[in-house]
């Protein structure tokens, strides 16, 4: 497996305050790779060092070869990481597709088109003209996929996709990522719901307290070695 995204000794800060203590993680082309962990666990603060909205060192951030450590976050965006935020983050004064369109601003070739993201979520065609915040919440999360795979990135970057919404929607959410690796993107996926990372991903990291604490295949991994490393205790009932 060639790897897209490599970090070794990564650490993250805000102010004086570490949040990440030496996190190694990779992922590979093509990819799906979740990362677990319970609220406060610093999963989107991994995401926030990997696009340069938080400060970070490591010995090794590496994207596509390339050392990236230090680049600011538009540089970041438009070598190919793109970021679907916590609480999608629509402009609420644009239409759907306005906010769509923004997502192509740093000018990538590639698959994502407005057809493309029209055709993975069909449910925004009659939407388009609608602002972007008077959607379901659903609805709102697909707006915020799509703007994300408009700018065609190389990796995909999910930050709980699945929180606040109804199981049914949760699963047509997650039904359109065979599709967004299928382009040829990786995805990495922050999830706090750990049944869903499970069902998704090749393969699954868990952060506790800024540190990796567990990392396997789906498959490899025992509900008490999961429950281990996401609360440091034995029983994984609170995490279902």
């Amino acid at each position: 497996m060639t790897k897209l995204l490599e970090t070794e000794g990564l650490e993250a800060f805000y102010g004086d305050f570490q949040a990440l203590f030496g996190v190694d993680i990779s992922v590979g082309e093509g990819e799906a790779v979740a990362l677990i962990g319970a609220n406060g666990a610093g999963k989107s603060t991994f995401l926030k060092a990997l696009t340069g909205l938080v400060p970070s060192r490591a010995r090794t951030l590496s994207f596509s070869g390339e050392a990236i450590s230090g680049w600011p976050a538009d540089r970041i965006h438009r070598a190919g990481i793109a970021l679907v935020p916590e609480g999608r983050r629509l402009f609420p004064s644009l239409s759907v597709e306005e906010n769509l369109l923004i997502g192509a601003a740093g000018g990538r070739a590639g698959a994502w088109n407005l057809d493309a993201v029209y055709d993975l979520f069909p449910d925004l065609v009659g939407k388009r003209n609608n602002p972007g915040t008077a959607l379901s919440g659903g609805q709102q999360q697909m707006v915020a996929i799509g703007r994300a795979l408009m700018s065609n990135p190389v990796l995909l970057l999910c930050d709980e996709i699945s929180l606040g919404l109804s199981p049914k929607i949760i699963r047509d959410i997650y039904q359109a990522l065979p599709k967004i690796r299928a382009s040829g993107a990786s995805v990495l996926v922050v999830e706090q719901d750990v049944g869903q990372a499970l069902a998704v991903a090749d393969r699954v990291y868990c952060l506790m307290e800024g540190r990796v604490t567990l990392t396997g295949t789906p498959a490899s991994l025992t509900r008490k070695e999961i429950a281990a490393a996401y609360f440091g205790a034995s029983d994984l009932k609170e995490a279902s």
